[in-house]
């Protein structure tokens, strides 16, 4: 009598996720609204933004942390965003529209990544204060989506943005750090960059993203269209011993 053979386990495979039908349509709706994303103007200062009124999530990182990536895969455009061939030149606040049937109810802002050590010192100093004032005063801005390469953890740049954010986030500003080229960690290694940035991040959402495995996409665009519809939230499911109204 011989013995069934059995197929090995694929190394580092990822395991299935379970997703219910409500939470697939949700996923598809934020998905296929981050697809409308066009591009709207760019300003190299602030004082050259428009003022609107729509919800404004601001995608920051240090360069080559991925952010043009993620905002691509997020988008799923190819040349939505733009990575510069000389990492920290790009010195632009670049605003992007999103919104089904051409009417836009959202803003995606690519702000210019920072941290690049050839870049001359006058000109890291320009930015960190235009960053600093519009994460500080932009009215609109809504959320923040800080790019990190889990790889190296976050920077001290990376804690000075987070504590320049701090008292908005305390206010209701929302913010996830998502943790970029995931793919390039072991199952143990991204568990463990998860819990050391959760401390750090200290009250935001962190994810490991991958675009090539497309790791963390779907969980990401769900929660950036939640965050711009706060309206369209589902009601909250009552705890036990609520009673009815």
């Amino acid at each position: 009598m011989t013995t069934p053979s059995r197929k090995p386990a694929a190394p580092f495979s990822r395991p299935a996720v379970a997703v219910d039908g409500a939470a697939a349509e949700r996923i598809r709706i934020a998905r296929g609204w981050l697809h409308t994303a066009h591009f709207l103007t760019s300003a190299p200062q602030l004082e050259h933004l428009p003022s609107l009124e729509l919800p404004e999530i601001a995608f920051v990182g240090r360069s080559n942390a991925g952010k043009s990536t993620a905002i691509n895969t997020l988008t799923q455009q190819t040349r939505l965003a733009f990575a510069s061939k000389t990492p920290g030149r790009t010195q632009h606040i670049n605003l992007f529209g999103v919104g089904k049937q051409k009417v836009d109810d959202a803003v995606l802002a690519d702000l210019p990544g920072y941290g690049y050590a050839a870049v001359p010192r006058e000109a890291k100093l320009r930015w960190q204060r235009v960053m600093g004032n519009y994460l500080m005063t932009r009215e609109s801005l809504r959320g923040v989506v800080l790019m990190c390469d889990p790889r190296h953890g976050l920077t001290e740049l990376d804690e000075i943005l987070l504590e320049v954010i701090r008292p908005r986030v305390e206010q209701g500003l929302k913010f996830l750090v998502l943790l970029t080229k995931a793919d390039k960690l072991t199952r143990s290694d991204g568990a463990k960059a998860l819990s050391i940035v959760r401390l750090q991040a200290g009250g935001g959402e962190v994810k490991l993203f991958s675009a090539l495995k497309q790791q963390g996409v779907d969980e990401a665009a769900e929660l950036l269209w939640r965050w711009a519809h706060p309206q369209d939230e589902p009601p909250a499911e009552p705890k036990e011993g609520d009673s009815p109204p």
